[in-house]
C-alpha cells in the first residue's frame, strides 16, 4: 500500500523580543520528539560545559551571531509533527530591527501564534505584530500568554492581558481561536495540561495547532491558468500557460478573464510528457479550443462557474522596498501573474514603518522604503485577480518603478467603487 502523506500547515510565531518564541518552539520540538537524534543531549552538554543553565531556545540558536546577541535575527523554518499532520513553524524575529524579515516569513504562513510575556504584558510591538498579521491576511490566530511561572500562574494577570489584547485585535477584525496561558520553559500547557493552572480548561498549544484549518490543495482549488502565450502549429492555435490552481480537461467550458470570452477545451497539449488526460496545478500545458477567439497574454482561464474578479481598480496591502517613495504623481507597472499594466496610486492609508514601528497615520501621501501600507491602484485597463486568502497565486502582485521591482503586495479586499463583474 502507498505510504500515507500527512498534510502540512505553515505557521508563523510572532511576539516582542525576549517574550519566549524560541523557547516555545524548542519545547514543541522536544515534546513531539521531532529533534534529530542526540540534539537535545548535545545542547545540554554544551550548556553544562560552559556553566550555563539549559534553555530550550538553545535548540534553535544555531547561528553563532544569534548566540552572541541573544536575539533571533533571521526567519527560521522548523519542522515537527503531531498525530494529525506535519507542521512548518516559521520562527520570525521579534526585534524591531529585523521586522522586515518577519514580514517575509509571515507572508507564507496560513496561521499564526501571537506570543505575549505575562510578566511584561502587552508591548507596542505586540500591537504592531497584530497589525502586520492583519495586513498579510492571516485570520487564523491563537494568542499564547507565556512565562506564567513569573507571575505565579495568576489567573488575574492572564484575564487582564486576555481582555486588553482581544479588544485590540477585534478592532483589526482578528478573532483569536484560543488564548492560552503557558510556561514554555516548564512545559505548562504546551503539550500537556498544566497542574498549576487548573483554572484554565482550554486546549494545549499542540491541541490548538491541530484545530487550525489547512488551505485547500492547489489541485482542488478553482481553475486559474494565466495565459503565457499563444502559439501556432500547423492549423492549430495553442494557448499555453501554467496551471496555478485547480484542473482542466477536454470538454470543459472555460472563460478568459477579463474579456469574458468563453470556449470549450478541444485538446490538452503537453511537451515531452508521457502523461495525458486532465492537467492540474503545477503543470505547464497548452490547450486548443473549439473556436477561434481573440486571446491575449495575461488573460486568466477559469471555469465559468468560478470566475476571478476583474477590475481597473485594485486595493492591496503593499510592502515597499524602493529607494524612491511610492507616490501618487508617478506611473508604475503592476505585474500580477502574466499580466502587466500601467498604474497610478489612487490612495494610501494605514502606513507603518517596519524599522521604527512608527505608525505614519491613517492617511498618507507617500510610502517610504521599508514601510507597509494599504494602497489603492488605478489601472490603465482591467486585470483579473483573486483575494490572496482564496488563491494566493493570483492574489500577489509586484510593483515596478522604472526598471526596478520596488514593492510587492497581496490583494485582500474589494474596492467599494468596483463591482468586479466582467
Amino acid at each position: 500500500m502507498p505510504e500515507t502523506v500527512n498534510p502540512t500547515l505553515n505557521i508563523v510565531i510572532v511576539g516582542h523580543v525576549d517574550h519566549g518564541k524560541s523557547t516555545l518552539v524548542g519545547r514543541l520540538l522536544h515534546d513531539t520528539k521531532s529533534l534529530p537524534d542526540g540534539k537535545y543531549e548535545a545542547v545540554a552538554r554544551v550548556c553544562e560545559d560552559s556553566g550555563k543553565d539549559f534553555e530550550y531556545a538553545f535548540l534553535l540558536d544555531a547561528l553563532e551571531e544569534e548566540r552572541d546577541q541573544g536575539i533571533t535575527i533571521d526567519t527560521t523554518q522548523i519542522r515537527f509533527h503531531t498525530d494529525k499532520r506535519d507542521y512548518v513553524i516559521i520562527d520570525a524575529p521579534g526585534h524591531k530591527e529585523f521586522l522586515k524579515n518577519m514580514v517575509t516569513g509571515a507572508a507564507s504562513a496560513e496561521a499564526a501564534i501571537l506570543l505575549i510575556d505575562a510578566d511584561e504584558g502587552i508591548q507596542e510591538q505586540s500591537r504592531r505584530h497584530g497589525y502586520i498579521l492583519n495586513l498579510l491576511g492571516i485570520r487564523q490566530v491563537t494568542v499564547v500568554i507565556n512565562k506564567m511561572d513569573l507571575v505565579d500562574y495568576s489567573q488575574t494577570v492572564f484575564n487582564d492581558i486576555h481582555t486588553e489584547y482581544l479588544a485590540f485585535l477585534n478592532q483589526l477584525g482578528i478573532v483569536p481561536q484560543f488564548v492560552i496561558p503557558l510556561s514554555a520553559r516548564n512545559g505548562d500547557n504546551v503539550a500537556r495540561h498544566s497542574q498549576r493552572m487548573t483554572w484554565y480548561n482550554g486546549p494545549t498549544v499542540l491541541e490548538a495547532l491541530d484545530e487550525f484549518q489547512s488551505r485547500v490543495s492547489k489541485e482542488s482549488g478553482p481553475l486559474r491558468m494565466p495565459v503565457q502565450d499563444i502559439y501556432k502549429f500547423d492549423k492549430r492555435r495553442i494557448v499555453a500557460g501554467r496551471i496555478e490552481s485547480g484542473s482542466i480537461k477536454e470538454g470543459d467550458t472555460i472563460c478568459f478573464s477579463p474579456s469574458g470570452h468563453k470556449a470549450i477545451v478541444k485538446t490538452i497539449e503537453r511537451w515531452q510528457s508521457a502523461k495525458d488526460g486532465a492537467a492540474s496545478a503545477g503543470e505547464s500545458v497548452g490547450i486548443t479550443l473549439d473556436e477561434q477567439l481573440f486571446i491575449e497574454r495575461g488573460d486568466i482561464i477559469s471555469h465559468t462557474d468560478d470566475l476571478p474578479r476583474s477590475s481597473s481598480v485594485l486595493q492591496g496591502n503593499l510592502f515597499w522596498l524602493g529607494d524612491r517613495h511610492l507616490a501618487p504623481n508617478r506611473t508604475y507597472v503592476l505585474k500580477l501573474t502574466t499580466q502587466e499594466v500601467e498604474c497610478t496610486v489612487g490612495s494610501i492609508s494605514g502606513v507603518i514603518n517596519t524599522a521604527s514601528l512608527a505608525r505614519v497615520g491613517d492617511v498618507a501621501r507617500e510610502v517610504a522604503k521599508n514601510e507597509v501600507a494599504t494602497v489603492v491602484f488605478d489601472l490603465k485597463k482591467k486585470v483579473s485577480f483573486d483575494s490572496a486568502i482564496d488563491v494566493i497565486e493570483t492574489g500577489r502582485f509586484v510593483i515596478v518603478d522604472g526598471f526596478d521591482v520596488s514593492g510587492g503586495g497581496i490583494i485582500l479586499q474589494e474596492h467599494p467603487a468596483e463591482s468586479y463583474e466582467i
